[in-house]
């Protein structure tokens, strides 16, 4: 990342949801960038609620064309602390196993997660799920209707 340069400042909002845990997922976020805005979601068919909530942020950070200043705005424990109470510091430093010595899951996300912050200036923000927060609100809408439409694609019926 070019620490010269001044960053462009980006929000990005995300959600998962699931249908069952394991079961049919989906995931959505929302870019803002000054005036523009770009809504992105989709599904994966049998998944874990965390999975979802970890693909929305890739996918967001994904999205990017250029190193930027990022705030994530998450409803996710789980993604938020890992990253603001160094939960992924300690799993690395001790070699992907937690406290307990347990294998850490989605260790292929949680690497992928990694290598995209790696290109952005990112601080994660924890937002109250289901609440009065309008992009996580929308983000969640998105992600279950992304898990509609997988059902409806696959005639999978709802639960």
């Amino acid at each position: 990342m070019d620490e010269q340069k001044p960053l462009a400042k980006v929000n990005i909002y995300t959600d998962g949801a699931c249908s069952g845990n394991p079961g049919p997922g989906g995931w959505a976020c929302i870019l803002e960038y000054g005036p523009n805005r770009k809504e992105m979601s989709d599904f994966m068919p049998n998944t874990t609620n965390n999975r979802m909530e970890m693909m929305a942020v890739i996918s967001g950070l994904g999205a990017l064309k250029r190193p930027c200043d990022v705030t994530v705005y998450s409803d996710s424990n789980y993604v938020v602390q890992a990253f603001n109470d160094h939960w992924l510091d300690n799993w690395q430093r001790k070699g992907w196993k937690t406290s307990t010595g347990e294998k850490v899951e989605n260790q292929d996300l949680w690497m992928i997660l990694l290598l995209q912050t790696k290109k952005h200036r990112v601080r994660f923000v924890k937002v109250k799920g289901h609440s009065d927060h309008p992009e996580n609100n929308r983000c969640d809408e998105m992600a279950r209707a992304a898990i509609q439409h997988y059902r409806e694609i696959n005639g999978v019926e709802n639960k």
